[in-house]
């Protein structure tokens, strides 16, 4: 949302020559707020600081210590300042000035001597422009946070789909979301992976959780619902659903970076790699495999494993513990393996 909240805009004048702030602060005061700033260094000192950014910089350009040019290369370093439309402040022979500072990314420039009806009428009209685009910017926004809502419920909702094709409740994809995030809150709470965690935006990972096994919408079902053990051949065709369900995933990636969908393709390609590299499908081992997959990895046979199947009886929490403790170095990464074991407590109400 907007960081310009009242609806009488401000407006920050910088120049060294008091007469000169006296005169715009006349010119403008009975429509805007004024604030004013004796130099660059009192200006970026009080963009910094102030809470109620100015909605507009009126700004000399020659000034001393710190010119105004020098003020605006700062303000576009900064993702908040650099959306303040910027007028500069010029001598009427400046010409060469009035090129360079709109080269430089001011949106225009008022001529001293001051003509009160020029002054107003482009205050006037920049500040209503920013006012726009930033509506709009608004409105885009809230359009984008609600597709990417929409695919991500689209997304979950097939997951089940899937699931309940599984003849399964749906409840794994609820409980391996839960469960990934309880390990994650203990993850966080070591130095080992809290940084990683954070830098890949952890929130977002919980919620790509649910697609780990979306590509099983493309194993047959008399392979999928096999009641009995597996041939070898029927072990290779279910084991293709870690490429199917990223290339589904990588299918949605329509262009630039989303955050959402890359932990979806890495942890629906890679949580059946071991760490010991004899997973796949690609035989990444130790801190290749994704850290997304790797915690996925523990969270899924965990819940498999205590979850009856039509293959198989429900694992007491007690003999899931066991095994996975057991895997531990050789398929599961042991840091995530030593999280677990220090919330299983958590996992076992979380499961039962």
């Amino acid at each position: 949302m907007s960081d310009y909240t009242t609806d009488k805009a401000t407006i920050l004048v910088v120049d060294d020559m008091e007469v000169n702030r006296l005169i715009l602060q006349e010119i403008l005061a009975d429509s805007y707020e004024i604030q004013q700033a004796a130099d660059g260094l009192e200006a970026v000192t009080k963009l910094i600081t102030c809470i109620q950014k100015p909605q507009l910089v009126l700004l000399d350009i020659m000034m001393p210590e710190m010119d105004g040019f020098e003020v605006l290369r700062f303000m576009k370093t900064d993702p908040v300042l650099q959306k303040i439309p910027v007028i500069f402040i010029t001598a009427a022979n400046e010409e060469t000035n009035e090129i360079r500072g709109l080269n430089a990314g001011a949106v225009d420039y008022i001529a001293k001597p001051f003509n009160p009806k020029v002054v107003r009428l482009r205050a006037a009209t920049h500040i209503e422009l920013m006012r726009y685009r930033e509506k709009l910017e608004d409105l885009v926004d809230a359009k984008a946070n609600e597709l990417v809502a929409t695919k991500e419920i689209f997304l979950e909702t097939m997951a089940n789909l899937i699931e309940y094709r599984s003849l399964e409740s749906g409840e794994h994809v609820k409980r391996t979301r839960e469960l990934t995030q309880l390990l994650i809150m203990e993850l966080l709470k070591k130095q080992t992976y809290r940084q990683q965690l954070i830098d890949c935006d952890y929130s977002v990972l919980i919620k790509a959780v649910p697609l780990h096994d979306i590509g099983k919408i493309g194993i047959p079902d008399n392979i999928l619902l096999k009641p009995g053990r597996l041939t070898p051949e029927e072990f290779a065709v279910i084991k293709t659903h870690t490429v199917i369900g990223s290339e589904i995933i990588k299918s949605l990636l329509v262009s630039g970076e989303d955050v959402y969908l890359s932990h979806c393709y890495d942890i629906c390609r890679f949580h059946h790699e071991r760490w010991d590299g004899n997973g796949y499908p690609a035989n990444l081992a130790g801190t290749d495999i994704p850290l997304s997959a790797r915690i996925v990895a523990v969270v899924d046979v965990y819940d498999a494993l205590v979850s009856e199947r039509c293959y198989k009886r429900a694992h007491t929490h007690e003999e899931a513990l066991t095994i996975i403790r057991e895997a531990s170095g050789t398929q599961f990464d042991p840091n995530i393996v030593n999280a677990l074991l220090q919330i299983e407590d958590q996992f076992k109400r979380h499961s039962s």
